[in-house]
């Protein structure tokens, strides 16, 4: 009788210790399954590749008609070749992306761009890695007001801040002109000068006496690089009409 009693609470404890031990590896299945933050796998109920995508998720800056090249890249692939493909969003106009996983060309505008991209190795489309990144297209000529266009008696003054992000000096042409409701403009500031690369936040101020009346004030920066033939265009307009109220 004892012995069966022994036999009985053996088995028992058996069965509890392989339950246990099941639902242990159950556990780890799981843990592995999961792809690393930003990551997912492009189909559903597939097995990891066991690789992951390295390139950050903030892809660096770049500006219109600036050469732009980077290699996206991953960690863990077992030495298949990989094709990278974009499945969602655009990437910026002027830039394409190769199956290799270079992304390269000339941006054609400014912008953010969202865009998700997917890579497998191999054959393996069914196992392919999805990723999502941004791509920010900046003026490369920045031009903003510094002191906002203002009545003073019989004259508008003002002042704006050009920058030059990229790495050539840029052939600047600065005009400021009042419009009138006549359309007949006004020239109330002009500079025309080399904006040296690299500089930033650099004042250009601006005024004039002008005649009774409204007028609403445009600000244009033009910058050439000639040896590139690229044209860079911004401009600054006031909200609503300025009134000078003092003079004929």
């Amino acid at each position: 009788m004892k012995d069966g009693v022994r036999r009985t609470l053996g088995l028992a404890t058996l069965l509890v210790c392989a339950g246990a031990m099941t639902a242990c590896r159950l556990d780890l299945a799981d843990v592995a399954a999961e792809p690393l933050e930003g990551q997912h796998m492009a189909g559903q109920g597939e097995t990891a590749p066991g690789f992951v995508i390295e390139n950050d998720t903030d892809l660096p800056d770049t500006y219109p008609h600036a050469n732009y090249q980077l290699r996206f890249q991953v960690r863990g692939r077992s030495g298949g070749g990989l094709h990278w493909h974009l499945e969602k969003g655009a990437i910026p106009p002027g830039l394409k992306l190769e199956e290799d996983g270079l992304l390269h060309g000339q941006p054609e505008r400014t912008g953010e761009f969202q865009f998700t991209l997917s890579v497998w190795e191999g054959g393996r489309k069914d196992e392919a890695v999805q990723k999502g990144f941004t791509l920010r297209v900046r003026s490369a000529l920045m031009l903003n007001w510094k002191n906002y266009a203002q009545v003073r008696g019989n004259r508008i003054d003002g002042s704006a801040e050009v920058s030059n992000t990229t790495p050539d000096d840029i052939d600047l042409t600065f005009i400021v002109v009042a419009l009138p409701p006549n359309g007949r403009a006004v020239a109330i500031g002009y500079q025309h000068f080399l904006l040296m690369h690299g500089v930033t936040d650099k004042e250009l101020p601006f005024g004039d006496t002008l005649p009774h009346g409204g007028y609403v004030v445009r600000v244009d920066a033009i910058g050439e690089v000639s040896p590139k033939n690229v044209i860079y265009r911004e401009y600054l307009q006031t909200a609503s009409a300025l009134q000078v109220t003092v003079g004929p």
